[in-house]
């Protein structure tokens, strides 16, 4: 691999013109989300002088497909493949020491979150949000590992409130807090794309994150202990908070921005006191600008990774799955499959649903139709697909609490088969093509 933290990927995409600077001062209150938001997918974007702090913002490190091709070395379509192959085939961590992490080359107890340049993204947000910052924990009865993105708010110098949907950490937050205890985390900031996407992956409750990172490194990652809490993480970070989500303690977290374009509404959620905070002596500080391409692929790749892997075992000829950028990257998932029977099609949708309860409508392809291709896509559903044969409705079934279409989460689901039919006329779906079109260059015959 290329690189192996956030600064050696940044210096990659600087050197081939993907990373801009920005070098006059800027707000962290919307500025830096604005400009990061108009950038994103077009190049990284550094901010040097943030007002009011001696510390960088970085953001749209990831902001585009091409943008992952190029950090795993691997063709666009098939980074869904890619990641199902490491997260199968995990591999295990090197634990070095303080002097060989970079990460510990400052460290206090005396944690002032002010001090970071914190921004705030979206007019109503309730305050500065941290949104790129990883979460680490175990399970405090088995000590098995979980690593996840949340979203984090700045609720005073040393305190953050949290978001925790129904999954693998707010498990252990409750096995923790039944036994009226806090739970050790450490929230790690400035990390490269195979970290952050490895903490995005479906996996089972108990497989470390941090092991399918060392398995698209194609070597061990570098995790360090922590100074306060008993976890260990990546040594290569920016920055890591440590710290405690307090048992029975519930404060008013919200609104924010979310990954739908809706703002998510302010509840009162659990409340973490930070402990301590380690960081390079010079940190730059991550941030994801909220409903961006980045923000959505990064959740995007490593969830079509997981369901591929899910979906083809059900239906082993199940080619590839996509989920759709006006989707938000979690509810519309196409899926291409070279159909063999009649009805996988529908058990293909099935697994789907089981996959990942975000996952709310799914369209069944050909392989001859480009499920990157929205208008492909749309063109297979008009005319290969009858809505009282090939559509298929659950109701009241289990969806994402940050869907507003939903009640509570409870989110019926969809799937159409847009299949050609077996049986059917040689000829009847044949698509049309101009033999030697493929061979054609435009520019070759228009001057």
């Amino acid at each position: 691999m290329k690189y192996k933290s956030m600064r050696e990927w940044m210096a990659l995409l600087e050197a081939s013109g993907k990373l801009k600077h920005v070098r006059r001062e800027v707000s962290r209150a919307f500025e830096i989300a604005a400009v990061g938001k108009k950038a994103c997918g077009k190049y990284a974007v550094l901010f040097d002088n943030v007002k009011d702090s001696k510390i960088p913002v970085v953001t749209g490190l990831t902001g585009s497909r091409e943008f992952f091709s190029y950090a795993l070395d691997v063709p666009i379509d098939a980074l869904a493949d890619h990641f199902e192959k490491a997260q199968a085939n995990p591999q295990d961590c090197v634990l070095v020491g303080n002097d060989e992490a970079p990460v510990k080359e400052t460290i206090t107890t005396d944690v002032d979150l002010y001090s970071l340049p914190i921004p705030v993204h979206h007019e109503k947000d309730s305050g500065p949000y941290i949104t790129a910052g990883v979460v680490v924990a175990q399970n405090p009865e088995t000590g098995e590992k979980n690593v996840s993105i949340h979203r984090l708010q700045v609720t005073d110098k040393n305190h953050l409130g949290i978001l925790m949907l129904p999954r693998h950490l707010m498990h252990f937050q409750r096995i923790a807090e039944k036994k009226n205890q806090p739970l050790d985390i450490a929230i790690v900031i400035g990390l490269d794309p195979i970290v952050m996407l490895s903490s995005q992956a479906l996996t089972p409750l108990g497989q470390d994150e941090f092991r399918i990172a060392s398995a698209l490194y194609g070597e061990p990652m570098e995790l360090v202990r922590c100074e306060t809490v008993g976890l260990e993480v990546p040594a290569q970070a920016e920055i890591v908070l440590e710290g405690r989500i307090l048992p029975n303690v519930r404060k008013p977290e919200g609104p924010f921005g979310e990954y739908p374009k809706y703002y998510g509404p302010r509840e009162a959620r659990e409340h973490i006191e930070v402990t301590c905070m380690t960081s390079r002596k010079h940190p730059i500080f991550q941030t994801i600008v909220p409903a961006t391409p980045e923000h959505l692929l990064l959740g995007t790749i490593p969830r079509e990774g997981g369901i591929l892997q899910l979906v083809r075992h059900a239906v082993p000829t199940v080619s590839a799955v996509h989920l759709t950028p006006g989707g938000t990257g979690r509810y519309h998932l196409v899926i291409q499959m070279e159909k063999k029977n009649e009805g996988e099609a529908k058990n293909a949708m099935c697994a789907a649903f089981g996959s990942s309860q975000e996952v709310k409508h799914v369209v069944v392809v050909d392989k001859d139709v480009d499920i990157f291709d929205p208008i492909e896509v749309n063109w297979a559903i008009a005319t290969r697909c009858q809505a009282a044969r090939d559509v298929m409705i659950i109701s009241g079934a289990c969806g994402n609490k940050l869907d507003p279409s939903t009640y509570n989460g409870l989110s019926d689901k969809m799937g159409i088969d847009a299949t050609v039919p077996l049986g059917e006329p040689e000829g009847k779906f044949e698509k049309i093509r101009i033999p030697g079109e493929n061979n054609i260059h435009l520019e070759d015959y228009i001057s």
